[in-house]
């Protein structure tokens, strides 16, 4: 029978079946950042507005349409918003806590959901999961370098090899309003060309337009100005430096002058990585340097560099992989109890089992030796241990190797560690 109530559109829930694909990405990650020297950070999944507006840019898709908004219930009201990204979210915690007062640098790691109201597409949903770092106080394109060989390990451990670096720089932000006057006048010429969603970023963001997938804009910019033109000297050579690092690791990347990424507060470097068995909807994550947000929010004058992956297209491209593991939550024990007193037996076993630390399981349904047996094995049990009132009357009970199917009594004293030495000897 339907569910009266259904799971809202762009929303979903995981279940514990495909709560172990999620659970082993996320060990990759959290192995990855220990390697790294990353410290995880847990941001509030509400933050007031304005930070977003401020920081991410009001002429930006995600301020202007996507962010899910509400007045809160103080006098006056305040206007809140759950989080549609988390480096402004970090760098207010930054800005807080006073963290450049006791540290030259900062090195943040975060994994967590965040919120946008947009069409629900190919691993994304408007509530969706964002694992990204923060390196804070670094102006050097050694922090870039960083940044990104640490997006590339994280692909590469979790066994995507069919994936693509896109490079560019955004320059300074005089160096880009220079830029925009160009690439507008660019634009302007060619306006009937353009999608009438272009035509309303040029007013905004025109720099967003070079972003476009639909085929007419692809088209009409196809010989647009490059920014890496207008770069002066000094982030020239940062962008080379930064490419001289990547080529020394061996990096393969693409330069190309139409990334631009779709927020305000970039700087010189930006990447992404798209993942190229995943069709249209390609972007695995990406990043880049935003060396004035920290100031732009009421901080002090600070570099840092960052990126965000989403957790749904990683897994969807370590699937396409062939990558992800065959898991399940296995037990070690189940225990079959037999008659009334047999399963007040098996109910404290199977306690003293998880208290020597293994993943024991019992029936709480009254069923037959048949039906609980079924159910050993569609939990995929190692050992099962079988005992009724007589077994327990004699102090013994059966216990049974799943894997090799031999059976063996043992002495209810002697249970768990027999159990126990089974398991240590694998």
């Amino acid at each position: 029978m339907a569910s009266r109530y259904q799971s809202l559109k762009g929303f979903r829930d995981t279940l514990p079946e495909e709560s172990l694909r999620w659970q082993w990405l996320e060990g990759i990650i959290r192995d990855q950042m220990r390697r790294y020297g990353y410290g995880e950070l847990r941001l509030p999944l509400v933050e007031s507005t304005e930070l977003f507006s401020r920081g991410v840019g009001e002429g930006t898709d995600v301020v202007s349409k996507e962010m899910y908004s509400f007045l809160d219930k103080s006098d006056p009201p305040e206007s809140l918003t759950l989080r549609p990204e988390l480096t402004a979210g970090a760098v207010r915690a930054w800005i807080e806590h006073e963290i450049g007062k006791n540290q030259g640098l900062t090195k943040w790691y975060y994994v967590g959901p965040a919120f946008r109201y947009e069409q629900p597409q190919s691993g994304r949903y408007r509530q969706f999961t964002t694992f990204g770092i923060e390196l804070i106080g670094s102006p050097l394109p050694e922090a870039d370098a960083e940044v990104i060989l640490a997006g590339v390990g994280l692909i590469e451990s979790l066994g995507i090899r069919n994936y693509r670096l896109r490079l560019n720089s955004l320059g300074m932000p005089e160096e880009r309003a220079a830029y925009r006057v160009a690439l507008l006048e660019f634009l302007n010429a060619r306006r009937s060309q353009l999608s009438q969603e272009s035509i309303r970023r040029m007013e905004s963001n025109p720099l967003r337009v070079l972003d476009s997938k639909k085929e007419e804009d692809v088209a009409a910019t196809a010989d647009a100005p490059k920014i890496l033109d207008f770069l002066a000297d000094e982030s020239r050579a940062h962008f080379n430096r930064v490419r001289g690092l990547l080529d020394d690791a061996g990096v393969q990347y693409v330069v190309d002058h139409k990334l631009v990424r779709g927020l305000d507060y970039y700087t010189r470097t930006a990447f992404e990585f798209q993942g190229l068995d995943l069709g249209a909807q390609d972007a695995l994550g990406g990043g880049g340097r935003y060396d004035g947000l920290i100031e732009q929010l009421g901080g002090p004058a600070t570099p840092a560099i960052g990126f965000g992956f989403g957790i749904d297209r990683l897994l969807l491209a370590a699937e396409a992989a062939g990558a992800i593991p065959n898991q399940s939550a296995a037990l070690d024990v189940f225990v079959v109890g037999l008659g009334d007193s047999a399963r007040a037996w098996a109910v404290q076993t199977t306690r003293l089992i998880r208290q020597a630390g293994l993943a024991a399981d019992c029936d709480l349904l009254g069923r037959s030796m048949k039906a609980q047996m079924r159910e050993a094995n569609r939990r995929n049990a190692r050992h099962v241990v079988i005992a009724g009132d007589n077994e327990l009357a004699a102090g013994k009970a059966q216990l049974k190797d799943m894997q090799g199917h031999a059976q063996q009594e043992v002495e209810l004293g002697d249970l768990l560690n027999v159990i126990q030495s089974r398991e240590e000897g694998g």
